[in-house]
């Protein structure tokens, strides 16, 4: 069983790239760009069903477990259903795997299998989702992903009224002494990070910001001083 998820005590919001902004025929090589600076590698993975894009499936995960054997990968499963999945990414080697609360008709037993499996086990919703999808199961969830665009692509504009789900998110954790780690995922990088921290988020998600300049190293370190707990 893994044990509970833990902030870095140097670094007190956590940077996830997103390669599915990454140079699909270089993907090695960016990640090389980011010069050990991204604390986790976030992977999505798309059906083309349950959002309107295809992407990566286990055999990058797998790839990437070989090729970054201490890498924390945050899997990020845009499928439906969610559990039909699961298997083949537990055993490609991510580290946690977050599924959509509306993905499934079974959230409380996707995350317990997540968890039997000694997987890190997120539950994620949507922009146009209600937070109360996910109250039933925020006691057991190691991480919760609050989508700040709708899924499906990169480089989409932050949608800021999701801010408001990450705060009553952080209050519940601190009023009702929940362990989960709290993170937002589209249109986040340098010029919206202040507020994405100061509303509690422990994980920011960022692709275009990151892959898309001419330094991603230099913009993560940059994300982490404008976040103000870096």
């Amino acid at each position: 069983m893994a044990g509970p998820l833990q902030l870095k005590k140097d670094k007190n919001i956590l940077i996830a790239p997103s390669l599915l902004s990454a140079d699909v025929l270089n993907i090695e090589g960016d990640i090389a760009r980011l010069g050990g600076e991204a604390d986790w590698l976030h992977v999505d993975i798309m059906d083309g069903h349950f959002v309107p894009n295809l992407s990566y499936g286990p055999d990058l995960v797998r790839a990437l477990r070989k090729r970054y054997a201490d890498a924390f990968l945050d899997v990020h499963i845009m499928v439906e259903p969610a559990e039909d999945f699961l298997d083949m990414f537990i055993a490609a080697g991510a580290s946690l795997i977050t599924v959509h609360a509306e993905a499934t008709k079974h959230l409380h037993r996707v995350l317990q299998r997540l968890k039997d499996a000694g997987i890190y086990a997120g539950a994620a919703i949507n922009p146009g989702t209600s937070k109360e999808l996910l109250t039933p199961v925020l006691y057991m969830a190691d991480l919760l992903l609050v989508m700040s665009v709708n899924p499906g692509y990169g480089g989409q504009s932050f949608i800021s009224e999701t801010l408001e789900k990450t705060r009553i998110f952080s209050e519940l954790r601190a009023s009702r002494g929940y362990g989960y780690l709290i993170e937002m995922d589209g249109g986040i990088g340098p010029k919206n990070i202040a507020q994405v921290s100061a509303a509690g988020c422990d994980v920011a998600v960022a692709g275009s910001a990151v892959f898309r300049q001419a330094s991603p190293a230099a913009v993560i370190k940059e994300m982490r001083i404008l976040s103000g707990r870096g």
